[in-house]
């Protein structure tokens, strides 16, 4: 089936970082042509309109940004009623009320309503790509997947690995992660939009032997994503170091058992040395930037103008990492990315900012073919921005002059009240 959507369309073929406004798409009255699901054409509504069949149904969004949808690098979908729990840092925090959280989602009932709860949330804030944390039980990664695949939204995701350092109802062990875990990848990864991503906890919870498990199914199955947490907090660096003193660092208990690569996300990297950072640059792993949660939970401030350094540069994606992080909006996560950056004396320009939620992301997945632009080929994954949305940022859009400044007014000011709708491989699923 063709369909059509228009509007102010944006994209980009390049990260603006190194090609600066070159790297960006921008369409003032645009046209996607979408044929089952695909992005068949995109130019202007002008060139492409009179050569549509007759009868093709146009959503016509203008006078709105009409964007790829916005794809989160690391975010924690049984955690949606933990955010915003109050004073703790990291440890404590995981101790006081995450792990309390987590043993729920052994009922399959409760995983069910939280991935329900977690997809909704994710779509009204125009998210439709996102690399997801479960718990221990295989059921809650079985219960992403599955409403992932009932709604045809491109999700990767994996239950968690974790056999010490958490209540007896959230372990498991070396082997039972590595089969249940075995399980899931045959069953989902590759099955549709859904892929699945390895994902031992972080090395405090995993012993040694997890982590080789967890090591031998990233090499069994290349294809797949491998995340984990590492460097967030400096207590946390300080436990690492005490549980491998044989290790040089923390980077390097994850590269010993073949877990730091180009299809590693790594969560956090605050705190990385000298050394970590030429080994993440030697494995092309990636830095994935939790701005509100590194804030909120007191970690520290990611230094994305380091992870540039000529000498070992490191890729970068970026996250809300829910529920330490505090909104599922990657328009307020970029905001909050800013001001991280500013408080260093780095910048982060409007067009970096939405490289990064789209095709950077993309890039850093491994999915940049598939979703993050409206070239054709592309999944028709797109959100509809209104940069007016609310009364303050009607009343500052006009003052807005150009496409430059109304991208920053949509990552100063902007949330899910600007998501006028988001669209899942050409089809409407959330309309405000």
């Amino acid at each position: 089936m063709i369909k059509a959507i228009r509007g102010r369309l944006l994209w980009y073929v390049a990260d603006p970082a190194t090609e600066g406004a070159a790297a960006r798409r921008y369409l003032e009255d645009g046209l996607l042509v979408v044929e089952n699901g695909i992005v068949a054409a995109v130019g202007e509504a002008a060139d492409l309109l009179p050569g549509l069949p007759a009868g093709t149904p146009v959503a016509d969004h203008r006078p709105h940004i009409v964007a790829p949808g916005f794809i989160d690098a690391h975010i924690h979908y049984p955690q949606t009623q933990v955010v915003a729990s109050f004073g703790a840092t990291l440890l404590d925090w995981l101790e006081r009320y995450t792990f309390v959280e987590e043993q729920l989602f052994a009922d399959p009932a409760h995983a069910e309503a939280g991935a329900r709860f977690f997809l909704d949330e994710l779509l009204r804030n125009g998210t439709t790509t996102a690399c997801v944390y479960g718990t221990v039980h295989p059921g809650s990664a079985e219960a992403l997947f599955a409403e992932s695949e009932r709604r045809g939204t491109r999700m990767a995701a994996g239950k968690v690995m974790m056999d010490r350092g958490a209540p007896p109802g959230l372990v498991d062990t070396a082997e039972s992660g590595y089969r249940d875990t075995k399980a899931l990848i045959e069953r989902w990864h590759g099955r549709g939009r859904q892929i699945y991503a390895i994902s031992p906890r972080f090395a405090l919870t995993s012993t040694e032997a997890q982590l080789e498990a967890a090591g031998q199914l990233a090499r069994e199955h290349p294809d797949c994503l491998v995340q984990t947490h590492i460097s967030e907090n400096l207590r946390e660096i300080e436990a690492v170091a005490a549980l491998y003193p044989a290790d040089r660092d923390y980077a390097s208990v994850y590269d010993r058992f073949g877990l730091l690569g180009p299809r590693s996300l790594m969560g956090h990297c605050l705190h990385l040395t000298e050394e970590e950072f030429a080994l993440f640059h030697a494995r092309d792993a990636v830095a994935v930037f939790c701005p509100t949660s590194n804030t909120f939970l007191g970690s520290g401030l990611f230094d994305w103008g380091r992870m540039r350094d000529p000498r070992h540069p490191v890729r970068v994606a970026v996250a809300t990492d829910i529920g330490g992080g505090t909104s599922y909006s990657m328009l307020a996560t970029m905001g909050e990315a800013y001001k991280v950056l500013h408080l260093q004396g780095q910048t982060l320009t409007p067009d970096s900012a939405f490289h990064a939620m789209t095709l950077g992301n993309a890039v850093a997945l491994g999915l940049d073919r598939l979703v993050g632009s409206f070239a054709p080929g592309h999944e028709c994954d797109a959100v509809v921005l209104d940069a007016g949305a609310t009364p303050a940022t009607a009343r500052r859009l006009e003052r807005v002059r150009t496409i430059e400044e109304e991208l920053f007014l949509l990552t100063t000011m902007g949330d899910d009240r600007a998501v006028r709708a988001t669209y899942v491989m050409g089809e409407l699923v959330h309309s405000a």
